[in-house]
Parts: C-alpha cells; sequence; structure tokens
C-alpha cells in the first residue's frame, strides 16, 4: 500500500463520496491479499460488507427509492475483443430469446467499464435499464433488510413489460459476500440466504446483469447461479495506452489552444502503473481542465503531476529535452 493510497482514502471520506472511499478500500484490500496479507485483506473486506444504512421510510419507499431507471447517455467504449465479443453475445443471446440464458455477472477491477457496459447492452436492445441500489435495502435490523430484498424481487417480478427492461444489481456483493467468512455471517448471511432463495423464484423473463468488484468475496452459490460471467480484467497495457489516446482526442475538442503530443503523452502513461479506463478518464479530464489556457502543452504537465508528483529535477524516464522542457514550463509558445 502506498502512501497515496491513504491520502485519497481521507479525500474521499471528507468529500463525502462513498463510492470512491469504497473502491479505494477495495483497491488497498486487494492489495494486501497479494502481497501475503489474506487475514488484513479480509478484515478490510467484512468493514466494508458489514456497513449498513438507517432510514426513516416505510419499507415500500424504501424499495421504490432504490429502483431507478438509468439515464443512457453513454458513448461508444473502448473494450478489448475479448469483452467485446462476450457483450455482443450477450445482446444476441437476449434477442434470440435463449432459454436459460438470462442471468450476467460482470466482474473486474473498479473503472474497468462494467456499468457503462450494461448501460450499453440496455441501448443496443433499446430497453430501460432499471439499477437496484442494495446499500439502500441495507437496514440496522436485520428483519427490515430481509423484507426490502423480498419485496425488491416482488416489484421486479411484476414490471408490467419485463421485455422492456434490463436489471442491474450494482455492486451486488452488499447482500451478497461469502457468508463463511463473515463475522456477522449468522446475520448477514440470512439476508444472503433470503436472497438466492428469492434470486432462485426471479421471473424468467426478466434480463439480469449484475456487477462486483469483489468476485473473489462473492458468494459462491449465488456466483453459480448466473448463466454467464464476463471478467472486465482482460485489459492489456496496450489496451489502456490505445483507451487513453481516444479519450484525449474526445476530451480535447472541448478546448481551444491545445497541441496535440500523442507520443510524450503516451510516453507519460506507459511510465506509470496504467489506471483502468474509469481512472483514465477522470485523469485526463481533470488535467485538461486544469491546465494553463495560455500554454498548450501544460495538459501533459498536470497529467504528470496527478500520475507521480513533483515534477523531476532529474531526467530520470529519458525524455527528450523538449519533452522534459514543457515538464518545466520552458517550452515556447509556437515551438513544435
Amino acid at each position: 500500500m502506498k502512501k497515496a493510497d491513504v491520502i485519497d482514502l481521507v479525500k474521499y471520506h471528507y468529500a463525502d463520496n462513498e463510492l470512491e472511499f469504497k473502491n479505494q478500500a477495495v483497491r488497498i484490500a486487494n492489495d494486501f491479499y497479494n502481497k501475503g496479507d489474506s487475514m488484513l485483506s479480509q478484515e478490510i473486506m467484512q468493514i466494508i460488507s458489514s456497513r449498513k444504512s438507517i432510514f426513516q421510510k416505510s419499507e415500500d419507499s424504501i424499495v421504490e427509492d432504490n429502483l431507478t431507471v438509468a439515464k443512457l447517455d453513454t458513448k461508444d467504449m473502448l473494450l478489448p475483443k475479448a469483452i467485446t465479443n462476450d457483450i455482443n453475445g450477450i445482446v444476441n443471446a437476449v434477442k434470440r430469446k435463449a432459454p436459460g440464458i438470462n442471468k450476467f455477472l460482470f466482474v473486474g477491477s473498479p473503472g474497468t467499464g462494467k456499468t457503462e457496459s450494461a448501460k450499453q447492452i440496455a441501448k443496443q436492445l433499446n430497453r430501460k435499464l432499471l439499477i437496484v441500489d442494495f446499500n439502500g435495502l441495507i437496514d440496522s435490523k436485520l428483519g427490515k433488510s430481509m423484507k426490502n430484498v423480498t419485496k425488491m424481487f416482488k416489484a421486479i417480478n411484476e414490471l408490467p413489460s419485463l421485455e422492456e427492461y434490463i436489471i442491474l444489481f450494482d455492486e451486488i456483493d452488499a447482500v451478497a459476500l461469502d457468508r463463511i467468512n463473515q463475522n456477522d455471517s449468522r446475520e448477514m448471511g440470512r439476508v444472503t440466504s433470503t436472497f438466492l432463495r428469492q434470486f432462485d423464484n426471479l421471473n424468467p423473463d426478466v434480463v439480469l446483469i449484475a456487477t462486483t468488484n469483489l468476485f473473489k468475496y462473492l458468494d459462491k452459490a449465488l456466483a453459480r447461479r448466473f448463466d454467464a460471467t464476463v471478467d472486465f480484467d482482460r485489459y492489456t497495457e496496450n489496451d489502456k495506452i490505445e483507451v487513453a489516446k481516444y479519450l484525449l482526442k474526445e476530451y480535447m475538442k472541448q478546448y481551444k489552444g491545445l497541441r496535440k503530443d500523442m507520443n510524450f503523452f503516451e510516453k507519460i502513461i506507459r511510465y506509470s502503473d496504467v489506471p483502468n479506463p474509469g481512472n483514465l478518464r477522470n485523469l485526463i479530464k481533470v488535467s485538461l481542465a486544469f491546465s494553463d489556457p495560455d500554454d498548450p502543452y501544460d495538459y501533459l504537465r498536470q497529467l504528470y503531476i496527478r500520475l507521480y508528483g513533483d515534477i523531476p529535477t532529474v531526467n530520470a524516464f529519458d525524455f527528450t529535452q523538449r519533452e522534459f522542457s514543457i515538464l518545466h514550463k520552458k517550452q515556447k509558445e509556437g515551438q513544435a
């Protein structure tokens, strides 16, 4: 775990950015897991999974508030060919009404395009995407959580026109982490068991997609119930570089006076542990927005700062003299 990870965790907390706070905690847990400290990793995951919300509303209003239709305003995505083939396969299966193929699990790290791909599938099929927020269904009282889950499935099964919807269980791990490995397994395990029973009684006409960043912790009984699993952690470094270059070209259209330097841009990105597409998108957007309007190359300097911190005093990355000058704002206006 890096110092920057802790700083980001604190930053997300004070910004009330719960989603990024959770994602950052997951990244830290996975880092400990990969370094052999599975006990600490598991403890972090238990803390995340035990989070509960307290509502002062009726159970019916809680369910209604946590079923929302998503805006399908997504643009084309650059996914690796293997993932694209799986996405196209899901579209084909739904169009063909393939018997017994209607429940799909998207797994992978944060920022790999799971939720956006679900939106793309709904868009291609001309269906509405109905998102279920499980974090909002979990109550401080166990009995209410179980009732909320039951009512949620009932609401889905009784939708008047199921063929008009794709149901998205976003971050399904909120209710379906491994019951055996949780400290509060007796309580949350009963919620998971309720979820599994309701899942088995899901209307066969429902087309359902679930996403998780925590597949290794997901209840194995639930994982087996999906008809197909799509792994979004199949980006190579070159795949991510191509996504970054595509995003830069798209976002640069919104600004005047900037100059492209794809070779230097790629060099800056490639020297890092290349982030996932979702993080690349934010990095590039902020770097462009924060750049000096009077310096056409300052977005490259801003990008470097966000990836590595301070501008280097020594050219450790074998940048050209021109590139090194750009980082130090010595590039003259109009110099090619």
